[in-house]
Order: C-alpha cells, then structure tokens, then sequence
C-alpha cells in the first residue's frame, strides 16, 4: 500500500465528463489499496474567463479581491469531483485552500506556500476518504484567500505530498510522460522512465512545457517522487510503465540515485522568440554589470544567456544577453534611457534567435559533449551565436529558421531516436 498525491490540470477536468474520467483514475488507485489524496486545477480556460472579468469589472483592483474571484475557480472543480467519487462509492470530500489549511506569504497573485498542517488530511486519508484539494490557493496571514500564480496548481500538489508525506505524485495531464525532446519536431522522440530532478528542472527553464518550473524545485528540495503521465489512458488498462514492464506508465521524475543508467544526454530542449543584446565597449568597473542587469530587473524583464568579453587593455567590455523577443523593445528603450548610468559607446541588437540546449547528468562524467554537440551543428551549416554552459546542460543561440533542424541533428547525433535510449 502507498500513499499517493494526484493531480489533474484544466484539460484533465475541462467538463464533467472528463472529471468522471479522471476519477476512474483516483478510483483504481483506491481500489488497489493506497491512500489518495487529489489536487485540481481549474476547468481548462476558466481562470482566464475569471481574470478577463476582474478587468473588465476595474483595470485597477484591489488584489486581494483578484484572489478571491480567481480562487472559486478551483473550488467548482473540487466539488464537483468529490461528488463524482462518492456517486463511484468512494467517500471524498472537497477542501478549499484555506480549509486545509494551506499557509502561504501575503503576496496575492503570486503567493509562496509557507507551510501546510496535514493533520486534517492525514486523518481524512488513513480513514479510508479521498480528500480533494483546491490546487493553485492558500491563505495568507491576514486570513485571505491567496493564489500562488502561474504553475501553482502543480507547486500545490507537491507541497501537500511532502506534507502527508506521500509516495510520489502522480501528475496527470494530456501527454502521457516526459520525451527526449518535442515530438512535434521529432517524431522519433523517446519517452523516458526516468529522469532526475536536475535534468527535469534545466528542461522546464529551457522550454520544456510538461512541469512548472517552481513545482520541480520544490519537488527536489522534499524529495517527493514525481510520476508525468496522461489523464486520457484508459485508467482500467494495464498498468505498464514506457518500457512495457508492469509498473507506473508515464516518467518518474527522481532523486539521481534512483537511476542506474544515466545517458550522456538525456533531452534536447527548444525556446524559440529569443532577442539578443549586445552593450559596446562598457567601462570595465566594479559594479557595472551589477547596474545593467538591476536595471533591466526593475522593469521585469527577465534576461537568459549572458556572455562579457573583456578588452585587450581591460579598460572595456562587451556584454550581450538574451531576452524574450515581447520584452526586445521595452530592454532597448531602457538600456538607451539609462546611458548617463552605465557608460557604454552603442548598444545594437536582433530579434529572431532561438536556444536549443542538451541536458544530461551524464554531461558531468563525460569531457567533451558541448565541442560534440558544436561539431553536430557546424555538419549542419548551422551558426552559433551564443553559448552558455552548467554541469549538465549546454545551450547555444542560433537563427530561429534553423532551430527545427539543430533539434534533430543533435537528437540524431546523441542516439535519442533510439527505442533503448
């Protein structure tokens, strides 16, 4: 018997025929003997209607009161499967956030959970219940109802795993696991067992769209096993994992020790709409960068790939860095705006780039893979622009019209095509 977390996303519980399908789900799991506990997001598109009339009702609102039309959101689709399970026969009851209670920071629209008390669904769970819990809300000090911004439905459900201390995290969404890159570009692309917390999370900030990046922090910081896997199996199949052995379908993202095999590279990653700024000639002084990039936080721009060049003489330097392409004219006015602050001869730049990164554990016991991966493009006649590197992972700027293609020479190059891979 575990102790398991799920979670279903807005396409997992877009109507109520697909909360009865979701159920089938919890209701396997039950029926097998674990303890369930289940975290909803909202009806596929729901919270965006409720944002849309916040700002049609006042372009400037109270934040508190944000929270509190966009949380009920979640609360319809708690109810309303905690009614699917019980007419199944299983005993559920919803919760909202602050039921739970789910503590969090009083930051509205963009909270951190502080702490949850488990004592309510522990109880609830070793009682044979299946409590279902309002994903992406807590409250806050002050006694509000608080939501946690983009991906807090997931960040939701593994803070309550590590809470109850459960077995793993099921995440179930409309893919049916992690692959080694898109399988839009790549129709060869490889679903993974395994994949370490590390390896997930450099794939989240690099593109990869199937975690929240916050989520898989938190996920590695509590060690709570995480399982990707899709909503729209059938839940009464086989229970076989990617490589057809019975098991847990979909990938569990795990601590490194748990994978015995680590590939030198695991995925190949893709972010498209990258801007590229370059800063001429920077007076070399303590602090400079320090002033540049403080300047471009303040407006909210997040910057990416960052590389300085010193001058010959040391007196000067070049820097240039990347943004998203929406953010490309706004850096610009304000790099331009704050030239009496940071002395630099001209400023010049592009929209257009795209990133493409590998990332593998195996990069940190293999010389040589960023200079393979370089070769694998230049075969292709393709240009690097930029190039960032960590312990497992490497990233290079190229021009968008070649992106497709460096992700499937370099999955090619890198035997990801591979059933065995």
């Amino acid at each position: 018997m575990a102790r398991i977390v799920v979670k279903f996303g807005g396409t997992s519980v877009a109507n109520v025929e697909r909360i009865r399908q979701a159920a089938r789900h919890v209701k396997r799991e039950v029926e097998a003997g674990h303890e369930v506990a289940v975290v909803v997001s909202a009806m596929s598109g729901k919270t965006n209607e409720l944002v849309g009339w916040v700002n049609e009702a006042s372009a400037l609102h109270d934040a508190r009161e944000y929270d509190a039309v966009v949380a009920s959101g979640e609360q319809v689709t708690a109810g309303l499967m905690a009614i699917v399970l019980s007419e199944m026969g299983i005993q559920s009851r919803s919760y909202a956030g602050w039921q739970v209670p789910i503590k969090t920071d009083d930051s509205h629209g963009a909270a951190r959970i502080t702490e949850i008390d488990p004592t309510e669904l522990d109880s609830r769970m070793k009682a044979g219940w299946v409590p279902v819990i309002t994903g992406f809300q807590g409250i806050s000090p002050h006694n509000r109802v608080t939501t946690l911004g983009r991906g807090g439905s997931d960040t939701s459900a593994v803070a309550v795993a590590a809470a109850v201390g459960a077995d793993r995290c099921d995440i179930y969404t409309d893919v049916d696991g992690v692959y080694t890159t898109d399988p839009r570009i790549v129709p060869k692309a490889q679903r993974m067992t395994k994949i370490s917390f590390e390896e997930m999370l450099e794939m989240a900030s690099l593109g990869a769209k199937v975690l929240m990046i916050r989520s898989v922090e938190m996920a590695m910081a509590y060690k709570v096993r995480l399982v990707v896997r899709s909503t729209f199996d059938d839940p009464d199949a086989p229970q076989l994992a990617p490589d057809g052995t019975p098991g847990v379908p979909g990938t569990l993202v795990c601590d490194e020790d748990e994978i015995m095999e680590k590939q030198i590279v695991s995925g190949v990653t893709l972010a498209k709409a990258e801007a590229k700024i370059t800063l001429r000639d920077v007076k070399d002084n303590p602090g400079v960068a320090a002033a540049i990039f403080g300047t471009l936080a303040d407006q909210g721009i997040v910057v990416d790939m960052i590389v300085q060049n010193i001058a010959d003489d040391g007196a000067t330097t070049d820097i240039t860095f990347t943004v998203p392409d929406s953010e490309y004219d706004k850096a610009m006015r304000t790099l331009q705006s704050a030239g009496d602050r940071i002395e630099y001869a001209r400023i010049s730049g592009s929209k257009g780039g795209a990133k493409v990164s590998v990332v593998g554990v195996g990069m940190r016991s293999h010389a040589g893979v960023a200079s393979s991966m370089f070769k694998a493009l230049a075969d292709k006649g393709i240009n690097i622009q930029l190039i960032t590197t960590s312990e497992i992972k490497t990233s290079v700027l190229i021009d968008e019209q070649y992106a497709e293609l460096a992700v499937r020479a370099l999955h090619t190059y890198y035997g990801l095509d591979k059933k065995d891979a």
